[in-house]
Order: structure tokens, then sequence, then C-alpha cells
């Protein structure tokens, strides 16, 4: 079931059509050594892998898209529909396999794979379930990848990562988990939303767990260039902390509402995970709130925690951790909210 959209077809007689079709030029050399072929693969192919394999095809990140689940048929029908897509989309090579060996050479592995989250249950919930699932997986990606970068999405999040930089004895620079990359991006569009303004002139944090304690900071808000609190204060504007807290809580719900609405949440987190990867697969070195582990940052000491923290994204992965002003306040809630992983973390007893 290893198929390919650029198999070469064979005509009568054993005859490679693409040799007929072409007639080669004299003088010819092996392409140049220095070519550079890009892949990414994705491991799970639910609602979230799809959206992310679909928004990575159409921004025309990669050379070759390797997808891995445990399910063939769907693995096999999923590849067919995207290959169907050729003629809309760059050219992709785009492989299926519920064999590892698939995802061999990959730049950058996604991880989308777990159990779903039901309506109403916790994200922790999910752990134990998720946990074994990770033992089949990231050992694998690792034989099969080991210069390659693993980037973590399956809830809950955060642990999940330290549970793959565990199991793969990668250098933490290369083990990323999606993280508050899309809280952030909810925040920035509430914010933006509220002032009638483009979210992309919105810059604007969530860091810490990716779920309920998440920490807004609100002390580093800016839109387009002007930080807004102290921009408030010197206008002598007053403005209502509720106000604040009741955006930040809308973030932390809105997860909650999509799946409760339509079952999941497919197309933010797939646009939001092609941006990381883009920033990864390009050397953009731009700054994303993402799950890297936190030992060290803001008085952080309790243990190896993964949490968000802007950093610096890049060919090597996290390149850096954004040194931004915390407040006392952001500062004891983001403590708070490694507390809160590091406690689950501890029942797993990894």
């Amino acid at each position: 079931m290893h198929n390919s959209t650029s198999s070469s077809s064979l005509g009568p007689g054993g005859l490679d059509l693409s040799q007929v079709f072409f007639k080669s030029i004299s003088n010819t050399h092996p392409p140049s050594s220095t070519k550079r072929h890009t892949k990414i693969s994705v491991i799970g192919v639910g609602n979230v892998g799809m959206a992310i394999a679909q928004t990575i095809l159409t921004q025309d990140l990669v050379d070759e898209l390797a997808l891995v689940d445990a399910k063939p048929d769907k693995l096999r029908g999923e590849m067919l529909d995207l290959q169907h897509a050729a003629a809309f989309l760059p050219r992709t090579k785009i492989v299926a396999s519920v064999d590892y060996s698939v995802t061999s050479g990959s730049d950058l592995c996604i991880v989308t794979a777990g159990a779903r989250q039901n309506p109403g249950e916790s994200r922790l919930n999910l752990l134990q379930r998720n946990l074994a699932m990770y033992k089949g997986i990231v050992p694998e990606l690792v034989k099969y990848s080991p210069e390659s970068i693993l980037l973590i999405v399956s809830n809950p999040v955060d642990i999940l990562t330290y549970v793959a930089w565990k199991l793969s004895g990668f250098p933490a620079n290369r083990v990323i988990g999606s993280g508050t990359n899309l809280d952030s991006s909810r925040f920035r569009f509430l914010i933006a939303d509220h002032l009638d303004v483009n979210a992309q002139d919105v810059q604007a944090y969530i860091v810490g767990e990716h779920g309920d304690s998440s920490v807004a900071l609100w002390s580093s808000i800016s839109v387009g260039g002007v930080p807004v609190l102290s921009f408030l204060e010197r206008q002598q504007i007053a403005f209502e902390k509720e106000t604040l807290e009741k955006i930040h809580k809308q973030v932390v719900e809105s997860a909650y509402e999509v799946i409760s609405l339509k079952g999941y949440t497919s197309w933010a987190i797939g646009y939001s995970v092609a941006n990381l990867a883009r920033s990864i697969i390009r050397d953009q070195r731009r700054i994303h709130p993402v799950s890297v582990l936190a030992k060290g940052f803001y008085g952080i000491d309790g243990g190896d925690v993964f949490l968000s923290l802007p950093a610096q994204l890049g060919r090597s992965g996290v390149l850096g951790v954004t040194n931004v002003h915390l407040t006392d306040e952001e500062i004891q809630q983001l403590r708070n909210s490694a507390k809160t992983i590091l406690d689950v973390q501890n029942q797993l007893g990894i």
C-alpha cells in the first residue's frame, strides 16, 4: 500500500513511457548533490492531521509528505483524496503507509495521533491512553529519521511533548509542542475584533500550559507597535481588569466550545501547525509561543517541564527563548502553570 504520485508508468513490453515522452539532451550530468529535498511526516490522519497535511500542501512547503496511521483503509483513502488534487496543487510527492519506514529521512515529524477528546472531557483524562500510544510511535520515528525535529500536537500537548522528548532521546531543541501557538492566535483575534484591527498587527502572547492554567501576558500586548496597557495609562483611560480576564476566559473556553459544537477542532490547528512547520523548514526564525523545555526560565525549577514560552524557531528547532518582560503576577501564574503540569507528570511515573 506504499503508494506515491510519482510512480513511472510502464507501457507495453515494460517500456518506461517517460523515456519515450521526453528526449534527453546530450552531455547530461546527474543532479547536483546539494539539491535540498524536504520531507514532512504527519502521524495520525484524523481531522487534525488531515487539516495540517492539507494546509502544508497548499502552502508548498515540502517536496514529500508522508502520512502514517493505524487504520489502513482510512489512510489510503486520505492519501488518494489528496493525490487526486495534484493538478491544483504545487508538486508534492504524497506517500502513506501503516509502516513507519515511509517516514524515513523526514526533516520534521508532526504527531497528531491520540485518543480523541470527548465533549466535556479534560485534556488530562486523555493522558494514560495517549502515553501507551506514544511508546509505539516515537521510537519508530527516531529509528527512521534520527536527525528530524519532532512537533507534538496531541493533547495534553505539554506533557506529551515531555514524553516524546524522554522517549526520543533527542536534544530538547528538537522536540517542540504546538503549545499555545493556537491559543495566542485566538487571543490576537479577540483583541483585534475588540479594537477592529487586523489580527496580524496585534502582538500578544498566551504562555504556560495549553489548557486551563494558561497565562495571558497583558503587560506585553501591542497593536501596531503601541504597547496597549501603558498607552491606556498615559491617556488616563480606565480599563476594566474584568474585560481583559473575560477575553482570556474566552480563549480558554473556545476550544471546548468548538468541540461541543462540531465535535472536534481542525482548521485553526491546521493553520497553526503549518505556520510552525514553515518557520522550522524554511528557517524563518520567527517567534512563536510553543511548548519547550522551560526549566531555568522565569524561576521554573521544579523539574523537567515543557510549557509554552515565546520561542524563536528555525531549521534546528528551538533557537532560543525570547526574554519577554513579565510582571511579578505573570511570573507567579507561569510558575503555577508549571506546577499544574508537573503534578500530573509525576502521577504518570515516567
